[in-house]
């Protein structure tokens, strides 16, 4: 536990599990030879119809066939993934660093992803409970044409985004996760997103995953789950677990950690067929 300087207290990640969790290989391995079939809410698919809208009205605008439309050929188009993103923070800086691609911040939770204030996220999310529009009033900074919002359960999003993907009307260049709930108590582990049913889906919807996190165990085991399920579905596959220091805070977790002195923890998942 660390206290700021505003006086406000940081936890750090309390657990009873000391080291990676010991059936991991087990159960990543399994999860890698099954197929996740829960049913998708029909709240996420019209969540997922209105990101598909946005996505071809963004392209159609620059009537170009698709940013990078001569590399992936002229029915895929280039995206990237905020799963997670809370308040937004994090798309809108992920919105600066791909200023040409569509970059579609993803959460479950309306009152996280109307934290921001901004008056269409409100009224959208009022009309529809299912989807926003650009957040980021309350973090000062301008909204770019190339952010969307939408409120939507992650496990279901995922599985919609991958039918684009393989069906290869998609392609998302990245695919950001940064500090998911770590369920910390050892009885929990598999919620955990690697230790999933979801996981093989997740490390096939792009290229490059990014893993950001406070707790050490939570981005060992992430690596080493990228790893054996990498090898699980012949994925070729490169990880990289490594501490970090974000010189700018992207999200509101990332600035209370590094604020608290906390050390944080990056992975990313370079994969390919």
């Amino acid at each position: 536990m660390t206290k700021q300087s505003n006086g406000n207290v940081v936890h750090s990640v309390k657990s009873n599990q000391e080291d990676i969790y010991r059936n991991l290989e087990a159960v990543v391995r399994k999860y890698a030879s099954t197929t996740f079939l829960r049913p998708v809410a029909d709240h996420t698919r019209e969540a997922f119809e209105k990101v598909c809208e946005f996505v071809y009205n963004f392209y159609a605008a620059r009537n170009t066939g698709g940013v990078g439309a001569d590399r992936v050929g002229a029915d895929c188009v280039e995206l990237v993934f905020d799963s997670g993103c809370g308040t937004g923070e994090s798309t809108l800086h992920l919105a600066k660093k791909f200023p040409n691609v569509p970059v579609i911040g993803i959460d479950k939770s309306a009152v996280r992803l109307t934290k921001a204030g901004n008056g269409r996220q409100l009224e959208s999310a009022a009309e529809s409970g299912s989807c926003g529009a650009p957040a980021g009033a309350s973090t000062g900074m301008a909204v770019p044409l190339n952010a969307f919002w939408v409120r939507a359960e992650l496990l279901d999003f995922w599985r919609l985004a991958l039918e684009k993907v393989l069906a290869g009307e998609w392609e998302i260049l990245h695919h950001a996760l940064y500090y998911p709930n770590p369920w910390p108590k050892e009885s929990e582990a598999t919620r955990r997103f690697h230790l999933h049913p979801i996981f093989p889906t997740m490390l096939r919807l792009a290229p490059v995953t990014e893993l950001r996190t406070n707790w050490e165990i939570y981005a060992r085991e992430f690596a080493e789950a990228a790893r054996i399920a990498g090898d699980c579905l012949s994925l070729n596959v490169h990880v990289e677990c490594a501490d970090f220091s974000p010189e700018n805070p992207e999200t509101a977790f990332e600035r209370k950690y590094k604020n608290a002195c906390q050390q944080l923890w990056q992975v990313l998942v370079c994969s390919s067929c």
